[in-house]
Protein backbone atom coordinates (compact mmCIF):
# COMPACT_ATOMS: atom_id res chain seq x y z
CA UNK A 1 0.00 0.00 0.00
CA UNK A 2 1.17 3.19 -1.10
CA UNK A 3 1.70 5.54 2.04
CA UNK A 4 -0.66 9.23 2.52
CA UNK A 5 2.67 11.01 1.36
CA UNK A 6 3.09 8.60 -1.72
CA UNK A 7 -0.24 9.39 -2.78
CA UNK A 8 -0.11 12.82 -2.27
CA UNK A 9 3.45 13.47 -4.60
CA UNK A 10 1.46 11.30 -7.13
CA UNK A 11 -1.88 13.44 -7.34
CA UNK A 12 0.33 16.58 -7.72
CA UNK A 13 1.84 15.21 -10.39
CA UNK A 14 -1.87 14.00 -12.21
CA UNK A 15 -2.22 18.18 -12.45
CA UNK A 16 1.10 18.64 -14.17
CA UNK A 17 0.54 16.67 -17.78
CA UNK A 18 -0.96 17.82 -20.89
CA UNK A 19 -3.85 15.69 -20.12
CA UNK A 20 -6.18 16.56 -17.88
CA UNK A 21 -6.96 14.77 -14.34
CA UNK A 22 -10.51 13.38 -14.98
CA UNK A 23 -11.91 12.79 -11.57
CA UNK A 24 -15.40 10.69 -11.72
CA UNK A 25 -16.67 11.61 -8.46
CA UNK A 26 -17.17 9.24 -6.11
CA UNK A 27 -19.59 9.09 -2.27
CA UNK A 28 -18.52 5.78 -0.99
CA UNK A 29 -16.15 3.41 -0.69
CA UNK A 30 -18.27 0.78 -2.89
CA UNK A 31 -18.18 3.81 -5.68
CA UNK A 32 -14.78 4.27 -4.70
CA UNK A 33 -13.99 0.70 -5.70
CA UNK A 34 -15.85 0.63 -8.57
CA UNK A 35 -14.77 3.70 -10.27
CA UNK A 36 -11.11 2.20 -9.15
CA UNK A 37 -11.37 -0.38 -10.97
CA UNK A 38 -12.51 0.91 -14.30
CA UNK A 39 -9.16 2.58 -14.47
CA UNK A 40 -9.40 5.84 -12.47
CA UNK A 41 -5.87 7.34 -11.54
CA UNK A 42 -7.26 9.32 -8.62
CA UNK A 43 -10.66 9.45 -6.81
CA UNK A 44 -12.61 12.37 -5.76
CA UNK A 45 -15.87 12.82 -3.52
CA UNK A 46 -18.51 15.10 -3.78
CA UNK A 47 -20.31 16.98 -1.35
CA UNK A 48 -23.93 16.37 -2.92
CA UNK A 49 -23.61 12.85 -3.29
CA UNK A 50 -21.71 12.17 -0.07
CA UNK A 51 -24.83 13.85 1.31
CA UNK A 52 -27.72 12.01 -0.71
CA UNK A 53 -26.09 8.62 -0.26
CA UNK A 54 -25.95 9.38 3.99
CA UNK A 55 -29.40 10.84 3.80
CA UNK A 56 -28.81 14.32 4.12
CA UNK A 57 -28.38 17.04 1.79
CA UNK A 58 -25.42 19.38 0.15
CA UNK A 59 -24.75 22.77 1.75
CA UNK A 60 -23.02 21.44 5.36
CA UNK A 61 -25.66 19.68 6.38
CA UNK A 62 -24.07 16.15 6.92
CA UNK A 63 -22.34 16.40 10.60
CA UNK A 64 -18.88 17.15 10.42
CA UNK A 65 -17.28 14.08 12.51
CA UNK A 66 -19.80 11.69 9.98
CA UNK A 67 -18.11 13.65 7.11
CA UNK A 68 -14.59 12.55 8.45
CA UNK A 69 -15.52 9.38 9.24
CA UNK A 70 -16.57 8.64 6.03
CA UNK A 71 -13.91 10.39 4.74
CA UNK A 72 -11.34 8.40 6.21
CA UNK A 73 -13.37 4.63 4.84
CA UNK A 74 -13.24 5.67 1.62
CA UNK A 75 -9.78 6.30 1.44
CA UNK A 76 -8.61 3.58 3.16
CA UNK A 77 -10.84 1.62 0.39
CA UNK A 78 -8.36 1.84 -2.27
CA UNK A 79 -4.73 2.38 -3.13
CA UNK A 80 -5.23 5.94 -4.95
CA UNK A 81 -4.88 9.29 -4.18
CA UNK A 82 -8.48 10.67 -2.24
CA UNK A 83 -9.35 14.40 -2.38
CA UNK A 84 -12.80 15.02 -0.43
CA UNK A 85 -15.06 17.86 -0.79
CA UNK A 86 -14.54 19.89 2.18
CA UNK A 87 -17.70 22.04 1.28
CA UNK A 88 -16.67 25.80 3.35
CA UNK A 89 -14.71 23.95 5.51
CA UNK A 90 -16.92 23.20 8.10
CA UNK A 91 -15.96 26.29 10.36
CA UNK A 92 -17.42 30.16 10.46
CA UNK A 93 -14.06 31.33 11.38
CA UNK A 94 -10.26 30.94 9.60
CA UNK A 95 -8.93 29.33 13.17
CA UNK A 96 -12.02 27.12 13.14
CA UNK A 97 -11.06 26.11 9.22
CA UNK A 98 -7.72 25.05 10.36
CA UNK A 99 -8.79 23.25 13.44
CA UNK A 100 -11.27 21.42 10.55
CA UNK A 101 -8.74 20.88 8.03
CA UNK A 102 -5.89 19.04 9.83
CA UNK A 103 -8.56 16.80 11.11
CA UNK A 104 -9.31 16.29 7.23
CA UNK A 105 -5.72 15.32 6.38
CA UNK A 106 -5.70 12.74 9.45
CA UNK A 107 -8.51 10.90 7.69
CA UNK A 108 -5.87 9.91 4.76
CA UNK A 109 -6.82 12.20 2.28
CA UNK A 110 -4.58 13.95 0.06
CA UNK A 111 -6.43 16.65 -0.91
CA UNK A 112 -9.69 18.95 -0.60
CA UNK A 113 -12.06 21.10 -1.99
CA UNK A 114 -12.69 24.53 0.12
CA UNK A 115 -15.50 26.76 -2.02
CA UNK A 116 -15.96 30.31 -1.48
CA UNK A 117 -19.36 30.58 -0.75
CA UNK A 118 -21.91 29.82 2.46
CA UNK A 119 -23.05 26.83 3.76
CA UNK A 120 -26.75 26.37 3.86
CA UNK A 121 -28.38 28.46 6.50
CA UNK A 122 -25.63 30.42 7.02
CA UNK A 123 -25.77 33.08 4.22
CA UNK A 124 -26.12 33.64 0.81
CA UNK A 125 -23.61 34.39 -2.27
CA UNK A 126 -19.83 34.67 -2.03
CA UNK A 127 -17.67 35.31 0.77
CA UNK A 128 -15.90 38.62 0.47
CA UNK A 129 -12.61 38.17 -1.11
CA UNK A 130 -10.36 39.00 1.98
CA UNK A 131 -12.47 36.48 4.29
CA UNK A 132 -12.12 33.87 1.60
CA UNK A 133 -8.57 34.12 1.01
CA UNK A 134 -7.95 34.25 4.72
CA UNK A 135 -9.55 31.04 5.61
CA UNK A 136 -7.39 29.23 2.61
CA UNK A 137 -4.37 30.83 3.99
CA UNK A 138 -5.49 29.29 7.36
CA UNK A 139 -6.13 25.97 5.64
CA UNK A 140 -3.02 25.85 3.75
CA UNK A 141 -0.91 26.28 6.98
CA UNK A 142 -2.73 23.83 9.05
CA UNK A 143 -2.89 21.45 6.36
CA UNK A 144 1.35 21.90 6.19
CA UNK A 145 1.67 21.49 9.89
CA UNK A 146 0.60 17.86 9.37
CA UNK A 147 1.10 16.88 5.40
CA UNK A 148 3.11 19.46 3.49
CA UNK A 149 1.69 20.01 -0.02
CA UNK A 150 -1.77 18.79 1.27
CA UNK A 151 -4.20 19.44 -1.88
CA UNK A 152 -6.30 22.58 -1.92
CA UNK A 153 -8.44 23.13 -4.43
CA UNK A 154 -9.90 26.43 -4.12
CA UNK A 155 -13.38 26.24 -5.79
CA UNK A 156 -15.57 29.77 -6.60
CA UNK A 157 -19.16 29.92 -6.82
CA UNK A 158 -18.82 33.58 -8.92
CA UNK A 159 -20.48 30.97 -12.03
CA UNK A 160 -23.13 28.58 -10.26
CA UNK A 161 -24.24 31.40 -8.52
CA UNK A 162 -24.40 33.71 -11.82
CA UNK A 163 -26.71 33.27 -15.34
CA UNK A 164 -24.94 31.62 -17.44
CA UNK A 165 -26.22 35.14 -19.75
CA UNK A 166 -24.05 36.79 -17.25
CA UNK A 167 -20.92 34.35 -16.82
CA UNK A 168 -18.54 36.71 -20.09
CA UNK A 169 -19.03 39.78 -17.19
CA UNK A 170 -18.30 37.83 -14.33
CA UNK A 171 -14.38 36.41 -15.50
CA UNK A 172 -12.91 39.69 -14.17
CA UNK A 173 -14.14 38.64 -10.54
CA UNK A 174 -12.99 34.76 -11.46
CA UNK A 175 -9.78 35.69 -12.55
CA UNK A 176 -9.16 37.96 -8.98
CA UNK A 177 -10.30 35.33 -6.67
CA UNK A 178 -8.25 32.86 -8.53
CA UNK A 179 -4.88 35.33 -8.02
CA UNK A 180 -5.95 36.19 -4.66
CA UNK A 181 -6.36 32.40 -3.72
CA UNK A 182 -3.08 30.99 -5.55
CA UNK A 183 -1.35 33.74 -2.98
CA UNK A 184 -3.15 32.14 -0.16
CA UNK A 185 -1.61 28.91 -0.62
CA UNK A 186 -4.55 27.18 -2.77
CA UNK A 187 -2.84 24.50 -5.43
CA UNK A 188 -5.68 24.75 -8.14
CA UNK A 189 -8.67 26.41 -8.56
CA UNK A 190 -12.08 24.99 -9.27
CA UNK A 191 -15.16 26.56 -11.60
CA UNK A 192 -18.00 25.05 -11.50
CA UNK A 193 -20.71 26.20 -13.71
CA UNK A 194 -18.32 27.80 -16.48
CA UNK A 195 -19.16 25.95 -19.42
CA UNK A 196 -17.95 28.31 -22.40
CA UNK A 197 -14.94 27.36 -23.90
CA UNK A 198 -14.22 30.64 -24.69
CA UNK A 199 -14.14 31.78 -21.53
CA UNK A 200 -12.67 29.00 -19.68
CA UNK A 201 -9.60 29.60 -22.40
CA UNK A 202 -9.50 33.12 -20.77
CA UNK A 203 -9.56 32.28 -17.09
CA UNK A 204 -7.16 29.21 -17.42
CA UNK A 205 -4.69 31.83 -19.43
CA UNK A 206 -5.03 34.48 -16.54
CA UNK A 207 -4.71 31.94 -13.74
CA UNK A 208 -1.44 31.33 -11.81
CA UNK A 209 -2.69 27.64 -10.82
CA UNK A 210 -4.06 24.39 -12.88
CA UNK A 211 -7.57 25.02 -13.62
CA UNK A 212 -10.70 22.44 -12.41
CA UNK A 213 -14.23 22.49 -14.63
CA UNK A 214 -17.07 20.48 -13.61
CA UNK A 215 -18.01 17.87 -16.58
CA UNK A 216 -21.84 17.57 -17.17
CA UNK A 217 -23.19 14.08 -17.90
CA UNK A 218 -22.80 14.81 -21.51
CA UNK A 219 -19.57 15.16 -21.77
CA UNK A 220 -17.03 12.88 -23.71
CA UNK A 221 -13.79 13.56 -24.36
CA UNK A 222 -11.59 16.35 -23.17
CA UNK A 223 -9.48 17.39 -26.28
CA UNK A 224 -10.79 20.67 -26.31
CA UNK A 225 -10.86 21.63 -22.55
CA UNK A 226 -6.89 20.18 -22.68
CA UNK A 227 -6.11 22.89 -25.74
CA UNK A 228 -7.58 25.79 -23.58
CA UNK A 229 -5.62 24.49 -20.83
CA UNK A 230 -7.65 22.79 -18.02
CA UNK A 231 -5.81 20.51 -15.99
CA UNK A 232 -8.57 18.82 -13.88
CA UNK A 233 -12.15 17.62 -14.68
CA UNK A 234 -14.41 16.45 -12.16
CA UNK A 235 -17.58 14.96 -12.98
CA UNK A 236 -19.25 16.57 -9.51
CA UNK A 237 -23.05 15.40 -8.56
CA UNK A 238 -23.79 14.06 -11.94
CA UNK A 239 -22.56 10.42 -11.44
CA UNK A 240 -24.41 9.71 -7.79
CA UNK A 241 -27.75 11.20 -10.02
CA UNK A 242 -27.31 8.87 -12.33
CA UNK A 243 -27.34 5.61 -10.24
CA UNK A 244 -29.98 6.97 -8.48
CA UNK A 245 -31.86 7.37 -11.58
CA UNK A 246 -30.90 3.86 -12.26
CA UNK A 247 -31.89 2.52 -8.91
CA UNK A 248 -35.86 4.82 -9.45
CA UNK A 249 -36.22 3.10 -12.69
CA UNK A 250 -35.46 -0.63 -11.28
CA UNK A 251 -37.91 0.16 -8.48
CA UNK A 252 -40.86 1.28 -10.22
CA UNK A 253 -40.41 -1.55 -12.29
CA UNK A 254 -40.69 -3.95 -9.94
CA UNK A 255 -43.64 -2.16 -7.84
CA UNK A 256 -45.25 -1.45 -11.24
CA UNK A 257 -47.36 -4.58 -10.54
CA UNK A 258 -47.60 -4.89 -6.82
Amino acid sequence: MATQADKLKRFSQLHAGGTPLVLVNIWDPGSARTVAAAGAAALATGSASVGGALGFGDGETVPQDVVLAHAARIAASVDLPVSVDFEAGYAATPEGVAETVRRLVATGAVGMNLEDGYPAGDGEGLRPLADAAARLRAARVAADSVLPGFWINARTDVCLLAKPADHAACLDDVIARGQAYAAAGANSFFLPGLRDLASIRQVCAASPLPVNVMAGPEAGGFGALAAAGVRRVSYGPFPWRAAMATLTSYAAEAFKEV
